[in-house]
């Protein structure tokens, strides 16, 4: 048909010649024999070379990125084991960390958690950092009650024997036990004690002083900066309680005798600082920190943390004395085959409980979380293997999240917005009463005073605004022996629902934490060291 293509056509010259190329070939593989066609031209030939040396060079920058990064890696996030070698035996260099939470059971981290998720807004999986590192409870009691205090608590921390109530590393016959601390500065670490109460309460004094009772706190004091036989153990030592170091002649102190404890330090060798602002001058590299170190930044207690986060610039937090203690105490051993041991103590949530304060002690709880997270971070970026273990000492209030408010059966619930409404303690605002009612209000009339214990007291301390009369009066009427503490912890506690059996301490266990994981039981006696 007109304008088809023939279905076989003849070949064109261009056929030809590529009929006989490939023929060529062919016999070239044949016999071995080179083709005649002219070789590549050479732009072809350049083409390549380019190409092949970008290939190459691109290789070699993702070579040394993937070197990089690696390197980089395992420098910044290597696999933690806290110096545990493979036959589960401690190896090398390493810190080790003992924290306390003084007074807290296992309802003690379920009433914060709820707190935060509430006022935070959080949701319901939003945990502790506490939470993820729980590895279970441990038996306490000592060898004079089921239900121990913290000397004796303690004492079997430190020492690794059970002794009596109120013992400080001394066993039932009265005779001194060494301590881990001890130990360790005899092994050549560095030591540190860092809490939130006085320096010489229970909890500390048991790891570097050995007394008959607790309450010879002028004794601890002295033995802490290595007054007595073993000498100097303590390279680090921060915390309150400056009274029980200032001669009895200084308007401050509340020692019994004119010995002056810091001046002894001194000429001991011990740099000495009792402010905020010499704190911060160690933390913000004003000044470096120089061990020993006597550090007495309150002279009784540390505020509570909900009381003390009006006033920062008169006193760190437990996380920030923490952070600096260890930073100081890696410098130290820096250059040295043997490591550190310390020990932090969250030491207000046992006063929290004590005083059956709720709104104090989640506050305490949330700070001695922050105080661990502290901890942690510090663990991840430091070059020496660490070992962190926490545990309390016993329980105290025996608190519970719900309280049965009437003789009807209860419904299931407590409020935590009830205790986000507070905005300090009822010890702090205790004392604004005390204040008050031996002050301005000592010549006012029973309707003033309910006015003022209404509005600054009940509306401005702890939220509350629907007080009956009866509730203002046992404020303003109360005894020694059920001080206006007391009933403004009742207050509070009602109003959330939260419930305390007691005053005093409590038989319910406490919880254990670790980081890393290590070989250790779920259930232990106190008695792990």
């Amino acid at each position: 048909m007109p304008g088809e293509e023939p279905l076989l056509r003849s070949s064109s010259p261009q056929d030809s010649t590529r009929s006989q190329d490939r023929e060529e070939e062919e016999d070239a593989l044949l016999t071995g024999r080179p083709t005649s066609r002219s070789s590549r031209p050479e732009g072809f030939w350049r083409q390549v070379g380019l190409f092949t040396w970008a290939l190459l060079a691109t290789i070699a920058v993702i070579i040394l990125a993937v070197v990089y990064q690696h390197e980089h890696t395992v420098a910044h996030s290597r696999i933690r084991n806290g110096g545990w070698g493979p036959d589960g035996k401690p190896s090398g260099k390493r810190n080790m960390i003992f924290m306390v939470s003084d007074g807290m059971g296992p309802t003690n981290l379920g009433l914060t958690r709820s707190f935060k998720q509430t006022t935070e807004g959080l949701p319901w999986d939003k945990i502790l950092v506490l939470d993820e590192h729980l590895i279970g409870t441990s038996r306490t009691r000592s060898t004079s009650s089921l239900i121990t205090d913290s000397a004796a608590g303690a004492t079997a921390f430190s020492c690794s024997k059970k002794s009596y109530n109120g013992a400080i590393s001394v066993l039932p016959d009265h005779s001194a036990c060494g301590t881990v601390l001890e130990a360790t500065k005899k092994a050549g670490y560095m030591t540190g004690l860092v809490v939130t109460t006085r320096i010489t309460d229970a909890t500390p004094a048991c790891f570097a002083s050995h007394v008959n009772h607790r309450e010879y706190e002028d004794k601890i004091a002295e033995q802490l900066i290595g007054q007595h036989p073993l000498g100097q153990t303590v390279d680090l030592i921060v915390g309150g309680g400056r009274c029980h170091f200032l001669p009895n002649s200084t308007s401050n102190s509340c020692r019994k005798d004119d010995k002056d404890i810091v001046q002894i330090a001194k000429d001991s060798g011990f740099n000495y600082i009792d402010s905020r602002s010499d704190f911060d001058d160690l933390t913000s590299g004003g000044s470096a920190v120089k061990l020993p170190l006597l550090a007495l930044l309150a002279d009784h207690d540390i505020p509570y943390e909900i009381d003390r986060i009006h006033a920062p610039d008169l006193y760190p937090s437990e996380s920030e004395m923490a952070s600096m203690a260890l930073n100081a105490l890696s410098a130290a051993t820096q250059n040295s085959d043997k490591g550190f041991f310390i020990m932090i103590e969250g030491s207000r949530i046992d006063h929290a409980g004590h005083a059956n304060d709720p709104a104090a002690q989640v506050h305490e709880v949330l700070a001695h979380d922050k105080a661990f997270a502290a901890v942690l971070e510090f663990l991840d970026k430091d070059e020496t293997e660490g070992v962190l273990v926490s545990t309390s000492d016993h329980e105290t209030g025996g608190l519970s999240e719900g309280k049965q408010l009437h003789q009807a059966y209860p419904q299931y619930r407590w409020f935590p917005e009830v205790l986000g409404n507070a905005t300090h303690s009822t010890e702090h605002l205790a004392n604004l009463v005390d204040k008050y009612l031996n002050g301005d209000g000592k010549n006012q009339n029973r309707l003033e005073r309910r006015q003022y214990i209404r509005d600054e007291i009940l509306a401005d301390g702890l939220g509350i605004h629907d007080a009956t009369d009866d509730e203002v009066d046992s404020i303003i009427d109360a005894v020694p022996s059920w001080p206006p503490m007391y009933v403004l912890s009742i207050m509070i506690s009602r109003r959330a629902q939260v419930g305390w059996s007691t005053h005093g301490h409590s038989g319910k266990p406490p919880i254990t934490l670790d980081h890393p994981p290590f070989p250790l039981s779920l259930l232990l006696q106190n008695s792990i060291y």
